[in-house]
């Protein structure tokens, strides 16, 4: 076994219960925006949506079993790439496919829909891509996995305060419309701070082991980015939808990730590391492709507006 592999962050179960918090917080701040109309512009217009969430929970999923077979790092790492692949696309990725020139109305729903579907998605995702590796299947086995249990958990984090965001949204407008964004932005700068935080008190681990996760981040979120603007590109969408497919492809929700890994598998160091560096790199490589492409105009008239 890989010396990573027996590594333990150092988080307290206090700890723990703070970030679940600071994660159902983040989840309720990004629903204050969602309106059941963004739920039904799949059935208006479903093919974006679709070829959307096959590349976040089909072909992504696949696409990094590959890669870890190619790259073979360790156990842990390995199936740290794996949760990421199946986690729901990123809060951030909204705000960079409205920088990019894409299709933001696209966008919010596919995340909106992607955190929904992640309840089963992401459990049955990484319990089948994990075991079918031998060396992960080994982890899945030792801290015995029970997918119900981690759907259930799922839920609680992203299900109810999603529901209870879209409910405020809809009785409160008014509210929302003043403190919407304050709330988002408390909630989203807390949730950085924690993980500042959490990478202080682990600095030692994290500088010994980042070199290899920094070159495994790199080409997954590659791919990822990738796998979202071909899939699209492929499907026949025009260049705005590609754009903002590939954004939400390539932005994982890898608050989601650190939580499960706390949760399920006692913080083991390679993927709590590789899903925190995640957390970081998508940051910057989504901000750099959004840039790239807020200087070039879609090249097809824009489509018709995206509304339910």
């Amino acid at each position: 076994m890989n010396e990573m592999d027996l590594v333990r962050l150092n988080f307290n179960p206090q700890s723990l219960w703070t970030l679940n918090v600071i994660i159902g917080l983040v989840m309720f701040g990004v629903a204050l925006d969602l309106k059941v109309a963004d739920f039904r512009a799949v059935l208006v217009s479903p093919k974006p949506v679709l070829i959307g969430m096959l590349g976040q929970f089909v072909l992504l999923p696949a696409f990094s079993f590959l890669l870890v077979l190619a790259i073979h790092p360790s156990p842990s790492i390995a199936l740290g790439m794996l949760l990421v692949a199946a986690c729901p696309g990123g809060n951030i990725s909204n705000f960079l496919t409205h920088y990019a020139r894409g299709n933001t109305a696209l966008s919010i729903t596919m995340t909106a829909l992607s955190t929904a579907v992640a309840i089963v998605m992401t459990p049955f995702n990484l319990s089948l891509w994990g075991g079918l590796n031998p060396e992960t299947s080994q982890i899945l086995k030792a801290v015995a996995l029970d997918p119900l249990e981690m759907l259930l958990a799922v839920f609680l984090l992203l299900g109810l305060p999603m529901a209870a965001g879209m409910w405020v949204g809809h009785r409160f407008p008014r509210f929302v419309a003043r403190a919407h964004r304050s709330v988002k932005l408390f909630s989203l700068a807390v949730f950085g701070l924690f993980v500042l935080g959490a990478l202080a008190a682990n600095w030692q681990y994290f500088l010994k082991y980042v070199g290899f996760v920094v070159f495994a981040v790199f080409l997954h979120n590659g791919i990822a980015l990738a796998t979202g603007y071909f899939a699209a590109k492929f499907a026949g969408l025009p260049e705005r939808d590609r754009r903002a497919v590939s954004i939400e492809v390539g932005i994982q929700n890898s608050a989601l990730g650190l939580i499960l890994i706390f949760n399920f598998f006692d913080g083991l160091g390679g993927m709590a590391i590789v899903t925190a560096w995640w957390g970081i790199w998508h940051i910057v490589s989504g901000l750099t492709v959004a840039t790239l492409w807020s200087r070039r105009a879609p090249s097809e008239p824009p489509p018709r507006p995206f509304h339910g």
